[in-house]
């Protein structure tokens, strides 16, 4: 298949996507060389960005088989990113065939191959929506049809959050989503944090996404954790991504090193 057969055509493949770098780190087959070399040089400014982004990405699988295995049957994938092994409905559906999911983001490539990938998949589907816009996400047409907020919902917020800049402070952001779940509901979020990491890593990947479609930024593990508001925190709390319930329950020696930070909280009423 031709390379202008599925990208759109507004697509400047000679620049980096924060989506596109993403699926490089783990190996995926959606990407440009903009894109692969982007990820060479960030594994050089942070060494262990790709290890992170993998555990980031075993995180999400976690997360949404413990909210399964706990009769949660919506999801909202916000800013979900290009389509890879062990999505979200994917899951979701070995747990329940009732299970419904909605993906959102607004990265021309990643939207164009969910869109493919979803077209027979009636339980699943993509909007093409701004996070920052969360009155536009959830009166979409589309996630009307598929969730019913009157009922627990799991809203997956994973590697996306540290693309949004401004405002430095995202509490009022994320409060407009919190409000809009029911009780019964969970909220994951994992965040790139500099803590425990130089300062000059930390800058220079900042930097070097910089040049890129995306900014990015870091934020604190206390800027993070406060981002669940007033949901209860799933044990073990937030922590590194690799300490968050390990499937073979054994400890990472070093977490500080994946570079992403996180965990669930649930809605109480």
């Amino acid at each position: 298949m031709g390379l202008r057969s599925w990208v759109p055509a507004e697509v400047d493949t000679t620049k980096p996507s924060a989506a596109r770098v993403y699926d490089a780190y783990l190996g995926g087959g959606h990407n440009f060389a903009a894109d692969r070399e982007f990820a060479r040089r960030a594994e050089e400014v942070l060494p262990g960005v790709t290890a992170a982004s993998r555990a980031n990405r075993k995180f999400l699988r976690r997360v949404v088989g413990f909210a399964a295995e706990r009769g949660i049957r919506q999801f909202l994938d916000i800013g979900s990113g290009i389509p890879t092994a062990g999505n979200v409905h994917e899951i979701a559906l070995q747990a329940s065939k009732d299970s419904r999911t909605v993906y959102v983001d607004n990265e021309a490539v990643a939207v164009a191959h969910s869109e493919l990938m979803l077209a027979d998949v009636p339980q699943a589907a993509v909007i093409d929506v701004d996070l920052r816009s969360p009155g536009e996400v959830f009166s979409h047409a589309v996630t009307r049809e598929m969730l019913d907020f009157d009922r627990p919902v799991l809203l997956l917020m994973l590697a996306v959050l540290h693309f949004v800049p401004e405002p430095a402070d995202l509490g009022p952001l994320i409060s407009k989503y919190r409000n809009k779940l029911a009780p019964g509901s969970m909220l994951a979020i994992s965040h790139a944090t500099g803590d425990h990491r130089p300062r000059a890593e930390e800058e220079g990947l900042v930097n070097l996404y910089a040049t890129s479609t995306n900014t990015a930024v870091g934020r604190s593990r206390k800027q993070i954790t406060a981002l669940f508001g007033d949901f209860d925190l799933v044990a073990p709390g937030a922590v590194y991504v690799p300490e968050w319930r390990p499937d073979d329950g054994e400890a990472e020696e070093h977490p500080e090193r994946y570079l992403f930070f996180g965990g669930v909280a649930v809605k109480t009423p």
